[in-house]
């Protein structure tokens, strides 16, 4: 008896450990995940003033543009790196194919703008206005979008790898025939949101808000949900589900 006893207990605990183990490895996959790569900013910048037209593929470096309008500019292949914007508002602006490496948007505005094509490489955007901006295929690496209002925003053929979302409205979006890898959602608002054609194998909304969210049945395979969510996903495939 006492050797059974002890094979149990034996048993009990080797489960433990792999439960552990377990939950070890999804911790570190998850912080895997939500690691990125901060802007290289120097802590001292000039101030950059945008006066006039921007031309095709210009460029601005090493500095800090603030409190000010950025309007009516329509240029392609311009470059920003090393840059801070703060309390910048932008107007009636296309940027296409515009390159924004180590950058940090605080407190800005760029709705509506259209940046399609655009290469984001390590780049943070902090309580910023993004209604309805066009990202679609762009290329988005390395970026954190944090308390962000990006309703209507459109990341439609986007390449996205290590991108965070946090506490941000998202709600109508567009992100059909994305690439999502390394990408978070947490805790935002994804109602209405459009993936169709995008694979969400790993992506966690356990934290989010995904009424009405739009996906094919097969992108769904390997998404993370919580109990109740799985009422919304079976709507999806004309499931009903009595509660």
């Amino acid at each position: 008896m006492l050797e059974l006893l002890s094979e149990v207990k034996g048993s009990h605990r080797a489960t433990e450990l792999f439960y552990y183990d377990l939950e070890e490895r999804l911790m570190e996959n998850t912080k895997a995940v939500n690691k990125i790569a901060s802007p290289k900013i120097s802590k001292s910048l000039e101030k950059i003033f945008i006066d006039g037209a921007i031309e095709d593929k210009e460029s601005f470096s090493s500095g800090i543009v603030e409190d000010c309008i950025i309007e009516n500019q329509n240029a392609e292949h311009i470059a920003f790196n090393e840059v801070i914007f703060r309390n910048v508002t932008f107007k009636d602006i296309t940027f296409n194919c515009i390159d924004l490496t180590d950058v940090r948007f605080e407190n800005c505005d760029l709705s509506n703008g259209d940046l399609s094509g655009a290469v984001i490489h390590r780049a943070e955007f902090i309580n910023c206005k993004i209604v309805g901006v066009n990202l679609s295929e762009s290329t988005i690496k390395n970026a954190l979008f944090e308390e962000c209002n990006g309703r209507y925003s459109s990341f439609r053929f986007s390449d996205c790898k290590q991108v965070n979302f946090k506490n941000c409205l998202m709600n109508n979006s567009d992100y059909q025939r994305c690439s999502l890898l390394k990408v978070a959602f947490n805790d935002c608002n994804l109602q209405q949101v459009e993936m169709s054609g995008t694979s969400l194998k790993g992506i966690d909304f356990t934290s989010c808000e995904i009424d009405g969210i739009g996906a094919r049945v097969e992108d769904l395979k390997g998404v993370i949900v919580s109990s109740h969510q799985t009422v919304t996903l079976a709507e999806l495939i004309g499931v009903v589900v009595k509660l």
